[in-house]
């Protein structure tokens, strides 16, 4: 849940020459860019320099950003550009959503969780895990709506798809998701059904 000033307010704040209000938007959505970093590379340090990179480029462009989608969809295109760019330049291999290293590196990257945390990092982990089962299509759809919190019309924009086509592609990745969750995960899915 976000706190203080909404991003748009910062946005025209920061606009207006209180540049330090930037570390706002970083702090909010460091882990968002970080995690979707590690999407595209496993090593860690290359998603770190990929996030530090993404947030120069934001704060350069901030002007052009016209609050006609939210700025987490904003931002995801410059993440996914920047990456992109990132590993043609390295002339890395870029990773699916399949590739197994990178939900857990991205689920350890914050250390001090308590315990009924660890039980919910558990939970979340292996949802992460039946994510990593279905195609690269669906992962991203699932990722985009829930982990990334976009709506329906954002991913639409995202992807290049129309907002009813992005529901339908959601609807049969949840199904999907749900196939996997009850043919490996069983357990996890009696917790959470109970």
């Amino acid at each position: 849940m976000q706190t203080g000033p909404g991003d748009n307010e910062i946005i025209d704040r920061v606009l207006r020459g209180e540049q330090a209000l930037y570390a706002h938007l970083v702090k909010r959505y460091q882990n968002f860019v970080f995690t979707i970093a590690l999407r595209y590379t496993p090593n860690r340090e290359d998603a770190e320099e990929i996030s530090q990179d993404v947030f120069v480029k934001a704060y350069r462009s901030l002007a052009d950003f016209r609050g006609e989608s939210k700025f987490s969809t904003w931002l995801y295109t410059i993440v996914t550009t920047t990456c992109i760019t990132f590993l043609r330049k390295k002339k890395v291999t870029i990773h699916s959503l399949d590739n197994e290293h990178i939900f857990e590196a991205a689920d350890n990257q914050n250390s001090a969780f308590k315990a009924n945390q660890v039980e919910q990092k558990s939970k979340a982990k292996a949802i992460n895990e039946a994510i990593k089962l279905l195609s690269v299509d669906d992962a991203r759809i699932i990722t985009l709506f829930y982990q990334a919190e976009q709506s329906l019309e954002e991913i639409g924009r995202i992807i290049g798809i129309d907002p009813n086509t992005a529901k339908v592609k959601l609807h049969r990745a949840r199904v999907r998701l749900k196939e996997k969750m009850e043919r490996y995960y069983s357990e996890i899915v009696d917790e959470l059904t109970s």
